[in-house]
């Protein structure tokens, strides 16, 4: 998405500590990260989805009126596959789920269902609102639509199974952006800030990832803000970049000092 009117605000403070919805208090980890690895990234890529396949290519869901795509690349910055959409179409969020890919437009109410090999579109499908963050739990999909609210969907048919809310000591958290799920875990880029959360299957904060120390090197401009987190299969590791960025960072998450 471009810069958009709302501003983001996270409610959290560096000891907050949160109440689950049983009533159970949760401790909130403060984590950054550190980087292991700095990856080539394409910069003219406005990232809106980011996902690391089992075989260790890439998957980037781009955005912006008439270069929204998806492409396919290795790490190295070897383009293998791309798709785009009409010039009509703002691209979003991205996900893999077994043999298919998910691709969300943002105000353009459908989801583009893909071949995951070939990228080659198969379906499409309506849903209500607006698209912006996408990834699978390997038994559901989950959606952000840059409220405080997540939605559930049906990994086939992209049908919505429910919607639950995320709250950070009680108060909502807006404009959660992109996501990647990870063992039961959702992880979140919070629009227009350098932070990530780390939430539960109840919707609770239980970790805030302060990524301010990441370079930016993008061209300066509003919009051009970290965007796009994906998991390193096998490892604890993620890759982290940004919209117009030219470096995806491998980083380990660590105690904030």
């Amino acid at each position: 998405m471009g810069l958009r009117e709302a501003t983001a605000t996270l409610l959290i403070s560096s000891t907050a500590g949160l109440v689950s919805c049983a009533g159970e208090p949760v401790e909130v980890e403060q984590l950054v990260p550190r980087i292991v690895a700095v990856h080539p990234f394409d910069a003219s890529s406005f990232t809106q989805g980011l996902e690391l396949e089992e075989g260790g290519t890439l998957l980037v869901g781009t955005g912006e009126y008439g270069e929204s795509r998806i492409y396919r690349t290795t790490l190295e910055g070897q383009e293998l596959a791309s798709a785009g959409l009409e010039p009509e179409r703002f691209g979003e969020g991205i996900t893999r789920h077994g043999g298919h890919i998910w691709q969300l437009t943002w105000r353009g109410q459908v989801a583009v269902k893909r071949d995951a090999d070939t990228l080659e579109e198969i379906d499409r499908v309506p849903y209500p609102g607006e698209g912006w963050g996408l990834c699978s739990t390997g038994e559901e999909l989950i959606m952000s639509d840059g409220t405080d609210t997540l939605r559930r969907l049906d990994p086939g048919t992209f049908a919505e199974l429910d919607r639950f809310q995320v709250t950070a000591d009680g108060l909502p958290q807006e404009n959660l952006n992109e996501l990647e799920c990870v063992d039961g875990d959702i992880y979140a880029n919070v629009f227009l800030t350098t932070d990530i959360l780390r939430i539960d299957a109840d919707g609770t904060v239980t970790a805030v990832i302060d990524a301010a120390g990441l370079p930016n090197n993008a061209e300066p401009a509003a919009d051009h803000v970290l965007n796009g987190i994906a998991h390193v299969p096998g490892t604890d590791r993620f890759l982290v970049g940004g919209k117009r960025w030219p470096d995806l960072y491998e980083v380990e998450l660590i105690p904030a000092q």
